[in-house]
């Protein structure tokens, strides 16, 4: 039987795509993943990335990032896109560039951080997917934030380094500077076509019958755990997300990628009880061989089967995820097929998230001479019950935020300490 993705290919060809500047463009498996999450979702709610940066207030020139925020969008394809379905088949469709520059004015009461969480709230999915936001506090003293936001269909966490980069470049240039060249445009948009069609020869590959059959089998008792019910002490008007964080001293060798995936095992053990296998997703992967180094949304999503119970899972987590390496190209929705065709009743809903990632692929963005300071505006609506993520620099620096609407505070609290307690005890290791 055919593989998803060679299914996916053959309706994409058939809706008459070609090579043309308007053509649509194919899209990654981790971009139909966020289709699928988004169908999941009754609100229809996207996936976004957002980036905040603060400045001192008076930094930032609106008319001159917006130029130069465009002058990106230009040139690559993905930003300048919006996601689509033409005849069943997920695409992305080529548009003008035009990238919103929105100014955001707190109201009576709020800090920017509050002002720039409404505003989140209400984007649109039918709108560009590179969109910026800037909240003044208009206090003596007071900063600047800047959101630089990213519908994650387009983008992933790989990408935010180079956009940073060209962004800064192309702001220091000046509003006045020329755009890219139809022939640089032209070069750009088969470099990224060219890098999804490989892309999908790679999943295609993947999505082997016997990948298949080690999916079905490693995911088949995995069910959601996500308790359906309102939070036991809801907060009145508190936003509907919460939030913890610990910074915890770095040893010498690191701390394993596995024994990371155990810490977040003891913080569904806290959360949902012993004895259950519950999906916990991590992105890996990246752009595929020969492909050049576009802009977009390659990281596949791995689904890891944790096992809740009590105490450290010990060698059995790192050798289970070696093993699910070696199949960690087979996309996300022929993952969910093979578990829910091995009898499993998984739908393909995540119960936590681990992202990890490096201070050094982190750059701060510098406008004008001046390097904005990486803040968080917590509180904003988030997928899934419950999401963790590692950030290695000078200290490990832990986060996790979760739905009030499906785990209480306390609840999370315990979760969270349990999480910062696995890793702070965990014998070293090298770094995952």
């Amino acid at each position: 039987m055919p593989s998803i993705t060679s299914q996916y290919l053959a309706r994409y060809r058939r809706i008459g795509a070609g090579e043309g500047a308007d053509d649509p463009l194919p899209v990654t498996g981790a971009q139909r993943r966020f289709a699928l999450v988004r169908s999941l979702d009754t609100a229809g709610r996207p996936d976004l990335v957002p980036m905040f940066f603060a400045f001192p207030r008076g930094t930032v020139d609106p008319a001159r990032l917006a130029a130069a925020a465009n002058r990106l969008a230009a040139l690559h394809p993905v930003l300048r896109a919006r996601s689509a379905v033409v005849r069943g088949a997920p695409v992305l469709l080529p548009e003008r560039p035009d990238v919103p520059m929105v100014m955001v004015t707190p109201a009576p009461g709020e800090d920017t951080a509050a002002a720039l969480r409404r505003t989140l709230a209400g984007w649109t999915p039918q709108g560009p997917s590179m969109r910026m936001f800037l909240a003044r506090d208009e206090a003596p003293g007071g900063e600047e934030v800047l959101a630089i936001v990213l519908d994650h269909a387009s983008c992933d966490g790989q990408s935010l380094a180079r956009i940073v980069g060209e962004l800064e470049a192309a702001y220091a240039e000046g509003p006045d500077a020329e755009g890219p060249s139809p022939d640089e445009t032209a070069a750009e948009l088969a470099a990224y076509r060219e890098a999804v069609l490989l892309q999908l020869e790679a999943e295609d590959r993947a999505s082997s019958p016997a990948a298949m059959a080690y999916w079905g089998e490693r995911l088949r008792a995995v069910r959601e755990r996500a308790p359906h019910r309102p939070p036991s002490h809801p907060v009145t008007g508190a936003p509907p997300s919460g939030a913890a964080e610990r910074r915890v001293p770095v040893r010498e060798a690191g701390v394993s990628f596995p024994d990371l995936l155990d810490a977040c095992r003891a913080a569904a053990g806290a959360l949902y009880g012993p004895g259950h296998q519950v999906p916990l997703g991590y992105p890996w992967g990246g752009r595929p061989p020969g492909a050049a180094q576009v802009i977009g949304c390659f990281l596949n999503t791995v689904v890891f089967p944790a096992t809740t119970s009590e105490g450290p899972a010990g060698d059995s987590t790192a050798f289970d995820w070696w093993d699910d390496l070696d199949r960690a190209d087979a996309p996300f929705d022929a993952v969910v097929h093979a578990a829910r065709a091995a009898g499993s009743g998984w739908t393909g809903r995540l119960d936590g998230l681990l992202t990890v990632d490096d201070t050094q692929r982190r750059p701060l963005l510098s406008l004008g001479g001046v390097t904005g300071r990486e803040t968080h505006v917590d509180g904003r609506p988030v997928r899934g019950p419950f999401a963790v993520s590692v950030t290695h620099g000078p200290t490990l620096h832990l986060r996790m935020v979760w739905d009030r609407a499906i785990v209480d505070d306390d609840r999370a609290e315990r979760a969270f300490a349990a999480l910062a307690d696995a890793v702070a005890t965990t014998p070293a290791g090298a770094v995952g």
